[in-house]
Formats: C-alpha cells, sequence, structure tokens
C-alpha cells in the first residue's frame, strides 16, 4: 500500500516519534504475556487474546527492547553530534559505549579491562534503570569487555532477537545509502551477537525502515528487504527463508497463532521474531480503501503479540515498522496515555530530530 496521492507523506519528525513510540506500545503491551503461551493467553484476555491497553487491568512496563532502542539512539546523536562539530567519530564505538552505559543500568559491572563511557543525559531516566527481562547474550557481550566486530564478534554462536529489536533507529537517519544503513546496523549487532543471521536480520531490518521512511509503501519496503537479505554475500539462508514464509503466510490473510508460530517459529532468535513481526503488519493491511492507521497498528500489534513466543520483541518490531510507515498518525491516543516513560521516548526522539534536521 502507499500513501494516497493526496494526502501529504509524514514528516520526517513524526516518523522519528512513530517508529519508536510505536516500538515502545507494540513492546509494553508483548511484555505483559511475554512468557505466556497462547492458552494462556486466551485464559486470561479472552479468545481473542489481547487486544489493547483497555484489556489491562494493572501497569504496563516497555522492557528491554525499549532500552536497548533508546540507548541506539543515544549512541547515534553522539555520533551525529560530533560530525556536526566536525569531528569525525567511530560510530560502532559511540554504540559499544553506548550499550556499556546500559549494561551499568542492568546492575552489571564491565570487566576492568572496558573503557569507562562518559554519562550522558539518558543514563539519568530512572524509567530505563530497571531490569526488565534483559537479554542473555546482550549482556554475556557486553561484560566480555570486549568491543565485538564483524570480523570478530563476541558470542559467535549467538543469534537471538536482542539484534533486530534494538535496531529501527539506524534506519530513521536521512541521507545515507542503503548500504550504509545496513552496514551500521549489521555492525552494531556484532558487539553482543556473533551468528550471521543475528547480524544480518539486524541490518535487514534497518533497511526496511529505511526505505519506509525514503517513501516506499509497506510491501514495497518488505520485497525490497526481501531482496536485499537475499542477495547478501554469504548469506545465512534461514533469514530469507523466514522472511519469504513471512509473505506466503501473510497471502492467507489472519491465521491461527498455533499456524503462525508452526510456520514462522516463536521469535526467540534474530529472523524469526523479524518475520513475525513482518507477517503481522502485511496480513493485517487492509484492502482496496484507504487504510485506518490507528486501526492498522491495533491490528497488527495484536497479531505480533498474540502468541506462545517472544511476543514483547514481535511487537516491539511490528510498531517500529508502522511508526515509520504511518508516523504518529497511527498510535492509539488512549495507548500513548497509558504508556510508561513516554516524555523520554519522546525526549530521546526529540535529540535525534535535532541533529539530523536542525528542528529545536
Amino acid at each position: 500500500m502507499s500513501i494516497e496521492p493526496d494526502a501529504s507523506p509524514p514528516s520526517l519528525k513524526s516518523r522519528i516519534h512513530g517508529s519508536l513510540l510505536g516500538g515502545a506500545l507494540g513492546d509494553s503491551l508483548g511484555y505483559t504475556v511475554e512468557f505466556d503461551t497462547i492458552e494462556q493467553i486466551r485464559a486470561r484476555y479472552g479468545a481473542a487474546g489481547l487486544r489493547g491497553f483497555e484489556d489491562l487491568t494493572g501497569t504496563s512496563h516497555f522492557s528491554d527492547d525499549t532500552q536497548m532502542t533508546l540507548y541506539t539512539v543515544d549512541a547515534l546523536v553522539e555520533a551525529l553530534e560530533w560530525a556536526n562539530s566536525g569531528v569525525g567519530a567511530d560510530v560502532n564505538a559511540c554504540l559499544w559505549l553506548a550499550y556499556l552505559r546500559w549494561l551499568a543500568t542492568q546492575g552489571e559491572t564491565a570487566p576492568p579491562s572496558a573503557p569507562v563511557p562518559q554519562p550522558r543525559w539518558i543514563d539519568g531516566q530512572q524509567v530505563l534503570r530497571q531490569r526488565r527481562h534483559p537479554g542473555k547474550a546482550c549482556i554475556s557481550g557486553l561484560a566480555t569487555g570486549e568491543m565485538g566486530t564483524a570480523a570478530r564478534p563476541v558470542n559467535p554462536g549467538s543469534k537471538g532477537c536482542g539484534t533486530v529489536m534494538r535496531s529501527a533507529p539506524f534506519g530513521l537517519i536521512p541521507h545515507i545509502t542503503p548500504d550504509a544503513v545496513y552496514k551500521l546496523s549489521a555492525d552494531a549487532a556484532s558487539l553482543t551477537h556473533g551468528h550471521p543471521s543475528a547480524r544480518q536480520s539486524a541490518g535487514t531490518f534497518s533497511f526496511l525502515i529505511h526505505r519506509l521512511v525514503a517513501g516506499d509503501g509497506l510491501a514495497e519496503a518488505a520485497t525490497r528487504a526481501l531482496a536485499q537479505a537475499a542477495g547478501l554475500d554469504g548469506v545465512a539462508p534461514e533469514l530469507p527463508e523466514r522472511l519469504e514464509a513471512a509473505f506466503l503466510l501473510a497471502g492467507k490473510g489472519i491465521v491461527t497463532p498455533e499456524e503462525l508460530v508452526q510456520a514462522l517459529g516463536e521469535g526467540w532468535v534474530a529472523e524469526e521474531a523479524f518475520a513475525v513481526a513482518l507477517y503481522a503488519v502485511l496480513a493485517s493491511l487492509p484492502d482496496g480503501a484507504a487504510a485506518d492507521p490507528v486501526q492498522h497498528f491495533r491490528d497488527a500489534v495484536a497479531l505480533a503479540i498474540n502468541h506462545s513466543g517472544d511476543s514483547d520483541s514481535t511487537g516491539s518490531i511490528a510498531g517500529n515498522i508502522l511508526g515509520a510507515y504511518y508516523g504518529e498518525a497511527c498510535l492509539p491516543p488512549e495507548w500513548l496515555a497509558s504508556l510508561e516513560g513516554q516524555d523520554v521516548i519522546r525526549g530521546m526522539a526529540d535529540q535525534l530530530v535535532k541533529v539530523t534536521t536542525g528542528e529545536g
């Protein structure tokens, strides 16, 4: 689907806010049921599962997915601040230092061999200093005190979804090439996860976000992402296979959570989380008349989180995608009213807007 000819496309500011807030909304709902089976979800929320914040009886929280996404933003902001002042910066070093600061918020201590990063605004935000089931590979990779690289990654066998769920911000940076977006994201994945699929899934997801920000429709961007994944040198075959399966499943429309998991997996590893979220976005895409962005967001997130798997990551990725496409127009206002730490998320979004556009 493409933007209607008589409609103005979202501004970059709206897409940045939409993607970061959308990801946090999907993350928060998914985190509520992350460790539940679909049977348990149905028992708690009815046959249709968890459909929105209105179904919750208490407060909701986002997980490490949103925390690490915002720390990715902070690292990119720092690198762009240096660049805007005329000083070159090693972007991956900025990311490593930012993730080491996130590691400290989780109560973990890096070894003496690791550098001691200088604190930044984000580090003082209490909502980001909560331990919300952080990914084991993210913790162990950073706790080595070694800066992983594509040539020598830490956790060489790990392909958990902790790379994909934090990688939307790379695609939100304007005026860089698709190849550069992919490389920045894949290199950053190597800081914690060494398996080729973890790195390639993160890079391809960021590429998808980049294409949406550039103005592609959802189906067009997804098709380009699949082609990009299939054409990578040394591609991990499971990534294009899972993305192709997501396309095929979306062609069937809405399927049961059991069929979703059987076809795409539970989302605990990188390519599966990406595929589940992509399926949810495409399968819920309305036919015919112009879509209601809010309803599409609601339907896609519900589809992404109601399964026996890693619901917060699949919900977060789906929210990132739709927010990047529609901008803030797709975010349900009543959901935003219930979102934890909205001021912090908007604060980080504004910092990224400022260093990329100059808007205050």
